[in-house]
């Protein structure tokens, strides 16, 4: 590649190197992502499973104390699963965002790619041109 050229590839390097990076970092995201909407599921069905076990108990037998505790224990589950699934908001709107951020590098290097290979290509174009005309210049004189 001729040196004029090789800026242009650098570049083209270093923005390949930052979308491989957004790419990792987007993996991460989703991960987390993944993560906390399965645990949040899992609060969710674990909140339904022990009402309905402790619902079955009071219909045999409903001590105020039983009823207190059973309460607050449903109080404190669901702040849980209401916490929880502000962690999964969250970590969905920053898989989002790496999402977007590993497109903008996708575009960026696809745009690098296209000006490299026109860039080429416009080389090759002269080169032929000077070529035809050596050999013209050669065919005039002989």
């Amino acid at each position: 590649m001729n040196d004029d050229l090789q800026p242009l590839a650098l570049l083209l390097a270093q923005a390949e190197r930052q979308r491989y990076d957004a790419l990792a970092e987007q993996l991460k995201a989703e991960t987390a992502r993944r993560a906390a909407e399965a645990q949040a599921e899992q609060l969710v069905a674990y909140r339904r499973e022990y009402e309905q076990r402790w619902s079955a108990q009071f219909c045999r037998e409903g001590k105020i104390e039983l009823v207190r505790c059973y309460q607050g224990f449903m109080q404190r589950m669901t702040q849980a699963v209401e916490q929880q699934e502000r962690i999964a908001a969250h970590a969905a709107t920053q898989a989002e965002r790496a999402e977007a951020i590993v497109r903008g590098h996708e575009l960026r290097v696809a745009g690098l790619k296209k000006l490299l290979e026109r860039r080429l290509s416009e080389r090759e174009v002269i080169a032929a041109r000077r070529e035809q005309k050596r050999r013209d210049m050669a065919m005039a004189s002989a």
